[in-house]
């Protein structure tokens, strides 16, 4: 069981096969040479952002922690690794205790990010933190991806409010994913109620065309929602004719009106008439929701409309162009033993060109100018320096193989506008650029 963020709790099912059978053949390897015990670190970190995006956000670290909870093999796991010969008799058995023991440090979730910034720190022994790879690298670069178009949007929209809306756009589990990360980000409710159980995001949703389909006549349609849901309810207007529809919607609930919802059409032009329609009828109190495949440079476009509220859904789940963020999780410092007294060795991969990193366990701060706007993320190894000490970034999420960490999603989300706000100002372009930050090894 876990806590799902402070939310309801939800059983979940173990994630230990949630992962690369080379994870597995690894350990294996390892623990035939004697070396799956030694005291080892991972870091995971991207060492570029995508294209055009200026920073990067932390999410998903609440599902990690999750995931590392429930990472255990049950007997039927374990007979089919028998089974199918994935591992030899002697992990299997090593497998069946596996309990993840180690440490885990990382930026909380929410805060922005760079390339190069070592978001989570992994360490224990090889062998258990090895294992947990894949299902890191899954949560973080899914959840991180959306909850970066999130903040773009959330950005663009300049206060108005935003509605995640793309669980039909997307796996039905990563659907409740992206409406978590999306909150983050910024957006402020969801049409997915599994999210809106699981994690207490604030749920919304009234009727889709079918509705008014099903009806005889529109007016009927808008009667039935209106003596179901009251006169605060949403009204989709776009399915026939606007203005005849703003007309009947107004007639049925009368100023109390909550709102009417396009979903077509030139949402600017639109919605400005329908803004004028609203007013002349004394509706001047109901909001105007646009939807329609909405991404941050539609949002933007849309600022100087009589908009109140944005309906996004594909291109929020999909990170509006970026579904990944590349993130690794490579081994960086390793010792020759489990000792705690043995030192800790960095380790890197020699490579060429964009797949180079840095050894050695690391720690990151972020450097202020004059003003206390953030001017560079600052990165190292050893001794932190002094006028860096209360700036970390790194918080301990793991201690011992116990949770330390646990938040309630709220406080993930205000993290993020308070770290999105301590950025220059030209974080918040849309336009393509370089990270907003410089990255600074010391």
């Amino acid at each position: 069981m876990n806590s799902a963020d402070l939310g309801r709790r939800v059983g979940v099912p173990s994630t230990a096969l949630f992962t690369d059978q080379y994870e597995l053949t690894m350990v294996q390897a390892a623990l035939k040479a004697g070396t799956a015990d030694r005291r080892s670190v991972f870091e995971a970190f991207t060492r570029r952002l995508p294209e055009g995006r200026r920073y990067g956000v932390v999410a998903g670290t609440g599902r990690v922690l999750d995931a590392v909870e429930n990472f255990h093999f049950d007997d039927e796991m374990l007979a089919f690794l028998r089974d199918q010969d994935i591992v030899d008799a002697s992990t299997v058995d090593w497998l069946a205790d596996y309990r993840f023991s180690g440490d885990i440090w990382g930026y909380p979730e929410g805060e922005v990010y760079f390339p190069g910034s070592p978001l989570l720190r992994v360490e224990g022994s090889f062998a258990e933190c090895v294992l947990l790879e894949t299902v890191i690298l899954s949560i973080l670069n899914h959840d991180s991806a959306i909850a970066a178009a999130a903040s773009r949007m959330s950005a663009a929209a300049g206060g108005r409010r935003l509605i995640e809306m793309g669980a039909r756009r997307t796996h039905e589990l990563s659907a409740v994913a992206s409406a978590r990360a999306a909150y983050v980000g910024g957006f402020h409710t969801t049409s997915d109620l599994a999210a809106g159980f699981r994690y207490n995001i604030p749920t919304v949703g009234t009727s889709a065309h079918a509705f008014t389909l099903l009806h005889d006549s529109e007016r009927d349609a808008f009667q039935a929602q209106v003596d179901s849901l009251g006169r605060g309810t949403s009204l989709l207007v776009d399915t026939y004719d606007v203005t005849e529809a703003v007309r009947t919607a107004v007639e049925i609930a009368g100023p109390e009106l909550g709102a009417v919802r396009i979903d077509s059409g030139d949402l600017l032009l639109v919605a400005h008439r329908v803004r004028q329609q609203l007013d002349e009828l004394g509706a001047t109190e109901t909001k105007i929701v646009v939807t329609s495949d909405l991404d941050e440079y539609a949002i933007a476009s849309l600022a100087a409309a009589p908009v109140d509220a944005y309906g996004v859904g594909t291109q929020l789940v999909t990170g509006s162009g970026h579904p990944t963020c590349s993130m690794v999780y490579k081994l960086v410092a390793r010792a020759r033993s489990a000792s705690p007294a043995d030192p800790l060795l960095p380790v890197v991969k020699k490579s060429l060109g964009a797949k180079s990193s840095k050894g050695g366990r690391k720690w990151a701060a972020r450097r202020l100018d004059e003003y206390g706007v953030a001017e560079a993320e600052v990165i190292g190894t050893g001794d932190v320096p002094a006028e860096l000490a209360d700036r970390q970034l790194l918080v301990e999420l793991v201690r011992g193989g116990e949770v330390v960490a646990r938040e309630p999603l709220e406080a993930a989300r205000e993290r993020h506008t308070a770290a999105r706000a301590g950025l220059p100002m030209s974080a918040m372009q849309l336009s393509r650029g370089e990270p907003v930050l410089p990255t600074e090894y010391v």
